[in-house]
């Protein structure tokens, strides 16, 4: 069995929190990437006890970069719409997420995550046996193909929040539109929030938009 992804950790010990959000960073990031955002996030929260998990993705070659080695959650064969990607990277991740999942006895478990780590939180978030409170996506898309569909509804469904920029170049706003699209049609109910102007990036809105959407789960 391969080791525990390495994470960082902020706000409430594991084992006192109300609430643990697993938060994965995007493609060529690490945990490190959205440390202000934990501490911003946890800091508002007091007196709730909230924990927010942040693992480092392992390092890869990723095809759409040249075969760069770099911190991946899966190798990204193009960007078409949906993503082309090696489902067998997509399996190990989901497998070393499970992991972390698996560590945590909060009662309330949110997986959330940015753009490639926002792909994971869907597509470990509905596949998970764990009981979820939410599914959290910034800037992502759901990860499907022929071979690997949306699965269906067929238990209770956690929140599901989808946050995106209007202008994103890198993961355009019909990625997301579509991944609700899909949702939908598979008997999920997401909501969306688009932010006008911006691109592949958070915003001080989305933070607090976050924040609430948090508060509510």
């Amino acid at each position: 069995m391969e080791s525990l992804l390495p994470f960082l950790e902020f706000g409430a010990p594991r084992g006192e929190a109300e609430l643990c959000v697993l938060l994965m960073h995007g493609l060529g990031a690490d945990g490190h990437d959205f440390a202000d955002v934990a501490r911003i996030l946890s800091d508002a929260a007091a007196p709730r006890k909230w924990r927010f998990v942040l693992p480092h993705a392992p390092e890869m070659p990723v095809t759409i970069n040249m075969g760069m080695r770099m911190p991946a959650w899966y190798d990204i064969i193009d960007l078409a719409q949906p993503r082309a990607v090696d489902w067998e990277t997509v399996k190990e991740s989901e497998t070393r997420i499970e992991a972390l999942i698996a560590r945590e006895p909060a009662a309330k478990l949110v997986l959330a995550g940015f753009s490639q780590g926002g792909a994971m939180s869907l597509h470990v978030g509905l596949r998970t046996e764990r009981a979820l409170a939410g599914i959290l996506v910034m800037s992502g898309y759901l990860l499907e193909s022929d071979a690997h569909p949306c699965p269906e509804k067929s238990t209770p469904v956690p929140l599901i929040g989808v946050f995106h920029g209007s202008d994103d170049p890198v993961v355009p706003l019909t990625a997301a539109e579509r991944s609700m699209e899909v949702l939908v049609g598979a008997g999920y109910a997401p909501t969306l929030k688009v932010y006008r102007g911006m691109e592949h990036s958070l915003c001080d809105e989305e933070i607090r938009d976050v924040f609430g959407w948090l508060a509510q789960v």
